[in-house]
């Protein structure tokens, strides 16, 4: 089967997106990890599928894999792409809703800015301290849609993202399933540069938009941010997470940034 795609990337963080409202394509995690192999491959950090909203609880839906293959709840930089892509194929105008594993997004239009609310964060824990082959580390947590661990570093060009990345990642204290590594610095009030060590891309992605929202959340928590926190990326794109908090916990939390066409193509499912 020939494969029509668009590549699209949200602040560096690159996807394959595939209209398939048809549902004729059915891709196996095997092909999806092929695809998104930078050597023999398209390459992208990630694949997401258009498809109708089975529940008819928003305008469509989407099937997000990770580049290894795997499902993902949420993403928020591909959350921003798949909004363009699905404005450019069905010609939506205004605010349009998809539905993900991790719930209903709404997403809105400011020029070339996409701007997505996020589902209600949850089992936020502050000051959580882990062993690692470091030492002993204050690491805080929070789930943005997918689990996401923060860690403050003086530096983030110094940060280990490759060497402590895999192993908080994988850290039992975030078992069964792992966490995303988020290495946070504080560049002024209200301003902080994230780099993130990605569960399913198993590496350092040039941004991640569900941890830029946890970095931002837990830094209005730890530093008393108000919103919005912008966000610096590692790929050099600035982002702004914007909250409210109501009782202690977070609502309407939304994300905005860019969301660029690369390229559009045709490849054979491997």
């Amino acid at each position: 089967m020939v494969l029509e795609f668009t590549k699209m990337n949200g602040a560096g963080n690159d996807f394959i997106l595939v209209d398939n409202r048809s549902l004729a394509a059915k891709v196996t995690p095997a092909q999806v990890a092929a695809l998104c192999d930078r050597h023999r491959g398209i390459g992208a950090d990630g694949m997401i599928l258009l498809v109708p909203c089975a529940s008819r609880k928003a305008d469509w839906a989407w099937q997000f894999y990770n580049s290894d293959g795997s499902t993902g709840e949420m993403c928020g930089n591909g959350a921003r792409c798949f909004a363009r892509f699905v404005q450019a194929k069905t010609g939506a105008a205004g605010n349009l809703t998809f539905e993900t594993e991790a719930g209903i997004i709404t997403a809105s239009f400011q020029g070339e800015l996409v701007t997505v609310n996020l589902t209600q964060p949850r089992d936020l824990r502050v000051g959580d301290q882990v062993t690692l082959s470091t030492g002993p580390a204050t690491v805080h947590f929070v789930n943005t849609g997918v689990p996401h661990a923060v860690l403050y570093v003086s530096d983030a060009d110094k940060a280990l993202v490759t060497e402590l990345g895999p192993e908080i990642r994988r850290h039992p204290h975030f078992g069964p399933r792992g966490a995303n590594v988020n290495f946070v610095q504080v560049l002024t009030p209200g301003c902080i540069r994230v780099r993130t060590f990605e569960r399913g891309v198993e590496g350092e992605t040039l941004a991640c938009g569900t941890g830029v929202t946890a970095s931002a959340l837990v830094s209005s928590r730890v530093h008393g941010f108000a919103s919005p926190v912008k966000v610096q990326v590692q790929g050099g794109d600035q982002l702004e997470v914007s909250f409210l908090e109501v009782n202690g916990e977070f609502k309407d939390v939304r994300l905005s940034g860019p969301a660029d066409f690369v390229f559009q193509g045709s490849v054979k499912l491997p």
